[in-house]
Parts: structure tokens; C-alpha cells; sequence
């Protein structure tokens, strides 16, 4: 056998083979187009529905009654907070500041509103020097106040964020109050769509892209 023969007899390498190349070009297509229709499809997904809220009215940093009524009709992002907090409040009040500059372009179509977890001392005109000292645009973010139980039921059992104060602890105790630190994403029905963690970069990121995503959805 010639040495010709032998390389004649010698089966092609799988590479070598003509539909080799162009088997991998239609896979390595097939899976580009396969991972794209999944995120596609992901991003396409409706936020979920995590429990609609009971309907609420307090009182607005302006002395005037605001809740469910005022709200019905428009997205909202709620957190939760103290004027006199001496730890996570003044960190978690500049992060709703830097979320009402990110949503500027939604305007009154987007709410921002904060609910103060310590009502008897926190009165409509404390809350608004709290909101004029961290740049609040009043026209689409609100400071609440009210009935300390009634503020609690609806935060605890509505919102489902912790709020309290430790049994037994004096009143001008203020490291004894309690309070979750997530912000909650509504939708204009009173529905939650979401909680973010405000102490997480990522999950406040995760917050404007799903305040998006909402307002696309409720177009």
C-alpha cells in the first residue's frame, strides 16, 4: 500500500468533514436566539403580586388627610421612618432623595411616601422641616402621620415591615424603636410588586428598574 493509500484510507477528521463548521454555526445560533427569547421573556414578565393593601388615611405633612384615597390611580414607593432616628433614617431618607432625582421624569404619575414609625412626635410640621431638609418635592412625596396603632396595623399588617417598640423602654428611648429599612413597590391598584433592601446598591438598582417595568405594564 502506498503512502498515498494510506492517507486516502485514513477516515477525515470530524473537522475536516464539510457540515462540521456549519453544524457548530447553526447551533451556536440557535442557542444566541434561545438565550435572547429567554430574557426577552424575562424582562417581558409582569412584576408579581405580593398582597394588595387595606385601604388607610393619615395625615399629610401639611396638616392635610392623604392615604389610599389620594394615592388610587397612581405607583408608589413607600419607606419607613423617624425624624429624631439616630441610626438608618437619615441614610435611608437620602436614598428615597436619590430615588425621587432618578424618577424626576415620571413626575406626580410616580409617589414617593414616607410613613413615620414614631407618630406622637413626628406632627405634620416636624415632618415638613424633615422633607425641606432633605429636598423633598412635595408635589410627589409625602411624610404621614397619625394614630400610632392605626399607622402600625397598616405597616405591619398591610406593608408586612416590622414596626415597634421594645416593651418596657423609656420614652426618650430612641434606640428602643424599630422599624423595617426595605422600600415597598405599590402599583396604582394597592397592590405590592416588590421590597428592596435599602442598605443593598444593587437592590436599590433592582428598584428603579422594576419602577419601569411597573409603568410600562400599566400603560
Amino acid at each position: 500500500m502506498t503512502a498515498d493509500s494510506t492517507l486516502a484510507a485514513r477516515p477525515a477528521r470530524l473537522t475536516q468533514r464539510p457540515g462540521f463548521w456549519g453544524g457548530i454555526a447553526v447551533f451556536t445560533l440557535g442557542m444566541a436566539v434561545a438565550s435572547g427569547a429567554t430574557l426577552l421573556r424575562g424582562r417581558s414578565e409582569p412584576l408579581p403580586q405580593l398582597g394588595a393593601l387595606p385601604d388607610f388615611t393619615f395625615t399629610r405633612h401639611d396638616g392635610q388627610p392623604f392615604g389610599s384615597a389620594q394615592l388610587r390611580g397612581k405607583p408608589y414607593i413607600a419607606n419607613f421612618i423617624f425624624t429624631r432616628c439616630p441610626t438608618v433614617c437619615p441614610e435611608f431618607t437620602r436614598k428615597m432623595a436619590h430615588v425621587q432625582e432618578r424618577t424626576a421624569p415620571a413626575g406626580t404619575g410616580l409617589q414617593l411616601v414616607s410613613f413615620s414609625v414614631d407618630p406622637k412626635y413626628d406632627t405634620p410640621e416636624r415632618l415638613a422641616e424633615y422633607g425641606q431638609r432633605h429636598g423633598a418635592d412635595f408635589s410627589r412625596w409625602s411624610f404621614l402621620t397619625g394614630d400610632y396603632e392605626q399607622l402600625k396595623a397598616t405597616i405591619v399588617q398591610g406593608f408586612k415591615i416590622s414596626m415597634g417598640r421594645e416593651a418596657g423602654a423609656p420614652e426618650d428611648d430612641l434606640l428602643s424603636i424599630f422599624h423595617g429599612t426595605h422600600f415597598v413597590l405599590v402599583d396604582r391598584a394597592g397592590q405590592i410588586r416588590g421590597y428592596y433592601d435599602s442598605a443593598d446598591s444593587d437592590s436599590t438598582d433592582r428598584l428603579l428598574r422594576d419602577t419601569e417595568r411597573l409603568a410600562r405594564e400599566e400603560r
